[in-house]
């Protein structure tokens, strides 16, 4: 955001001493007023359009810009998406996998526990 302030304030910077140079430099030119003041308004509209110009132009790269971070964004959310998803199904997989392990572990220790108690009588 500050590049882009920075970008507008040296630009309207440029083109206002550009404004004021060619002004003065007809002000004080040897023509009568009537050429000078054509010429004034010839150079006014030839600045305007450029001004002009120059917004479109970075009114389009900010466009393209925006347009090219949002897709990255975009992209990089779904990878992530994806990831996250892929890991939540491992864990659950890993989970029933060992669940299912660590109830017939518990029966055979408790099958275990039961006949040595059973000895024991």
């Amino acid at each position: 955001m500050a590049r882009k302030g920075n970008t507008a304030t040296v630009l309207a910077g440029l083109l206002a001493g550009a404004a004021a140079g060619v002004i003065l430099g007809m002000l004080f030119a040897p023509e009568d007023g009537k050429t000078t003041r054509k010429k004034i308004k010839e150079k006014a509209n030839d600045l305007s359009d450029q001004a002009k110009d120059k917004y479109h132009e970075l009114s389009e790269k900010t466009k393209e810009t925006y347009h090219n971070v949002s897709e990255k964004v975009k992209d990089q959310y779904e990878h992530l998406a994806s990831n996250i998803k892929d890991v939540a199904d491992n864990v659950k997989n890993s989970y029933h996998k060992y669940k299912d392990q660590v109830v017939d572990k518990s029966k055979d220790v408790a099958e275990d526990v039961q006949t040595e108690l059973d000895a024991l009588k």
